[in-house]
Formats: C-alpha cells, sequence, structure tokens
C-alpha cells in the first residue's frame, strides 16, 4: 500500500495535472478580480485550500475546485517524493540535485511569505513620529486606559473576532465586553434612510445615529469599515452601550471604578521596537511640467533599547530595511506635508533569491557537465 502511495505521488501524470489545474486557477483568479476584487479573489481562490460555490440567499457552500494552497502543496510533495524515487547518486547528478532543490525551496518559501508576510502602511506628517504602522484592510477594538497623563495602558482586540465573540472579559479589564450587534462593513448617517435602523445606544454621543450593515467591499481603493454596539458591564455598575466605528474622529469616553478609559475602533496596529520621525518630504516634478520625477521622505529613526539615532532617506526603488521590516515610499498627502510609507515584514523574503540562485547553479552545473566531456571528445 505504502509502495502504491509512492507511485501515485511520484508520477508524472500528477505534475501535469498540478500544473493544468494551477493554469485553470491563475485564470480563472484573474477574471474573478473583476467581480470580487483582488483581496477576496486572493483569499477564496489562491490562498485557500477548496474553492467554494455558495447559491445565491443560502448560508451554505460546497466545494468545487481545488484550491491554490492545495495545489501548491500537492505539486511540492510530487517534486520532493519524485526526486528520491527516480534520483540516482553520482556526480553527473549533482546539477540536477540543485535544480529540484531550488523550486522546492521556491514553492515552500512562496507558502511561508503567504503564511506569515504583513503588509501595513506608515502615514506621517511633517514632524511626527510613530512607532506602529497600520493595516489597511483589517481593524481593532481599543480599550484604553487613560487615567495615567504619561503612559496609556492599551488592551486591543482584532476585529475579525467580534464577529464570533458576544462576551470579552480578561484579568486586564475591571469590567466585562459584550459585543451586542457588529458589522464587519457598515455605513453611519445622521438622518434615516433605506435600510437604516437606529444605534440605540445608552452611552457616550451615536444615540442619535443610524446605521445599517453592507456587504464586504472588494473594490482596490476601498475597504471596510466596521461598527459595533459594545456594552460595558461590572459589579455595582448598570449596563452602558457605546456605538464604535471608523466613523468617529474620536473616541468613546467613559468613567469606571475611578479610572477613565476610552473606547476606539480604528485600523489595526503592529508596534515596532523603534519610531521613525518624518523630517523632510520632497515632491520633484520634471521642469515646466506637472509629471512626478521624484518622491523622497527624509526620516529620523530612534531605537531607545540601542540609543541608535540616526538619519535614513527613503525613495522610490530605495526602500529602508531594518529591524525585519522594509519601509517603501508609497505615497504622499495632497499637501506635500505628510508621506505613507508601506511597510512589508516578510521574514521568507530571501527565499526567492536563493532558490534562483540554486536552480542557476544547477542548470550551469548540468550544462557544464555535459560541454566539458564533448569538448574533450570532440578535440581527440
Amino acid at each position: 500500500m505504502l509502495k502504491q502511495v509512492l507511485q501515485i505521488f511520484s508520477s508524472l501524470r500528477l505534475t501535469v495535472t498540478c500544473l493544468v489545474l494551477g493554469c485553470v486557477i491563475v485564470f480563472w483568479g484573474t477574471l474573478a478580480q473583476v467581480q470580487i476584487g483582488l483581496y477576496r479573489a486572493q483569499s477564496e481562490i489562491f490562498r485557500s485550500y477548496l474553492i467554494y460555490w455558495q447559491p445565491a440567499g443560502v448560508h451554505w457552500k460546497i466545494p468545487v475546485f481545488p484550491g491554490g494552497y492545495l495545489i501548491g502543496g500537492v505539486l511540492l510533495i510530487n517534486l520532493v517524493v519524485s526526486h528520491f524515487r527516480y534520483y540516482q547518486p553520482g556526480k553527473r547528478k549533482i546539477g540536477i540535485a540543485l535544480i529540484h532543490l531550488g523550486i522546492v525551496l521556491l514553492l515552500a518559501g512562496q507558502m511561508l511569505t503567504d503564511a506569515l508576510s504583513v503588509e501595513s502602511i506608515q502615514h506621517l506628517r511633517l514632524g511626527e513620529a510613530k512607532d506602529y504602522s497600520e493595516s489597511q484592510r483589517e481593524a481593532e477594538l481599543a480599550v484604553i486606559d487613560v487615567t495615567d497623563t504619561k503612559t496609556d495602558k492599551v488592551l486591543a482586540i482584532p476585529c475579525r473576532l467580534l464577529g464570533r465573540l458576544h462576551l470579552f472579559e480578561t484579568a486586564q479589564l475591571p469590567f466585562q465586553i459584550q459585543i451586542l450587534t457588529f458589522f464587519a462593513n457598515s455605513d453611519v448617517a445622521a438622518a434615516p434612510g433605506p435600510g437604516f435602523a437606529p444605534v440605540n445606544a445608552t452611552a457616550g454621543f451615536g444615540s442619535g445615529l443610524w446605521w445599517r450593515g453592507l456587504s464586504h467591499e472588494t473594490a482596490m481603493d476601498k475597504s471596510d469599515v466596521p461598527s459595533a454596539l459594545v456594552a460595558i458591564s461590572g459589579p455595582g455598575d448598570s449596563t452602558r452601550s457605546f456605538l464604535v466605528s471608523e466613523f468617529l474622529n474620536q473616541p468613546q469616553s467613559f468613567f469606571y471604578q475611578g479610572r477613565q478609559y476610552q473606547l476606539l475602533l480604528r485600523p489595526e496596529r503592529y508596534y515596532m521596537p523603534f519610531s521613525l520621525r518624518l523630517l523632510e518630504f520632497k515632491h520633484d516634478k520634471y521642469p515646466g511640467t506637472d509629471i512626478p520625477k521624484n518622491f523622497s521622505s527624509r526620516v529620523r529613526l530612534q531605537r531607545a533599547d540601542t540609543g541608535e539615532d540616526r538619519e535614513v532617506l527613503i525613495f522610490m526603488n530605495n526602500p529602508l530595511r531594518y529591524g525585519g521590516e522594509t519601509f517603501y515610499q508609497a505615497s504622499f498627502d495632497p499637501d506635500d506635508r505628510g508621506s505613507v510609507l508601506q511597510v512589508v515584514h516578510n521574514p521568507g523574503w530571501l527565499t526567492p533569491y536563493l532558490a534562483c540562485g540554486l536552480v542557476g547553479v544547477g542548470l550551469l552545473t548540468q550544462f557544464l557537465m555535459h560541454l566539458i566531456p564533448f569538448l574533450k571528445r570532440r578535440q581527440k
């Protein structure tokens, strides 16, 4: 039975089947981006084990096609098993071994990148310093203890958990947080309209507002705007409900047992052990035109634990790589007094370079092993 399994996973037919299925989902995913957007196509087609079909008006769905992770994983297993099954040790096969190792590393590195890489942005105004970046599509509910004027204590709950949590309690907070209503994407208005319902908050501002849930946003230049109705309760205190939403420009404030807290729904933050301060932003244009020539941000990097304090220039095709993060010049504010840096955390960023190097060395080695004996025979 083990022999049959090895024959199946090392067969050339399986290799060809995986390659054909890979071509199909690439074509399918490219077309699907028009209807469901890039991010949803990536998560449902390429970054999934199975692709599901859901009929209109129902909650159940059925698998109809293998996803990118499943095809890539089977192809990786097929490559490894077939290599050990057919590989014959010897000097003349060193090139083949390097080529196979490079392809395996390339596939494994891509799966590692998809699983571990995180992309976010850092928006800096002139003179502003930040030690965190923010997600473009994910949000979090932040509970902030602002009693101390010098230090804030923050507890953050990712929004992807709010849709599944009904009651949240921890030893770090003296009260319970109850999620009464949660919309992953929403619309909030000051006056009623079609499909809107009153918020019905009992404390804070927002009791006179109206809201409604919306479907997930799929456009590239837009993102979901979550909203929630959150209740705070604890021993000896009446239950109070607050509206939190990314539509609101200020947090909800309340007092509990003599301490002041804030509730805020904001983009999910990724903190770093260092900070960047924007000293100067340049938006150069070609003389006599409005055509951009160069974008650059001069920032000050400060790290308290090491005492590092230096200036760095970030511009197009010249990112800052530091502390496991890569900062790219991505955009800027219309008044040229603010810069937007794309922050990429990718632990496997070296794997494609190493994999391509191994494949190149393997191809060259295999070519020379055939070329040199041929030239010797011809010379004789």
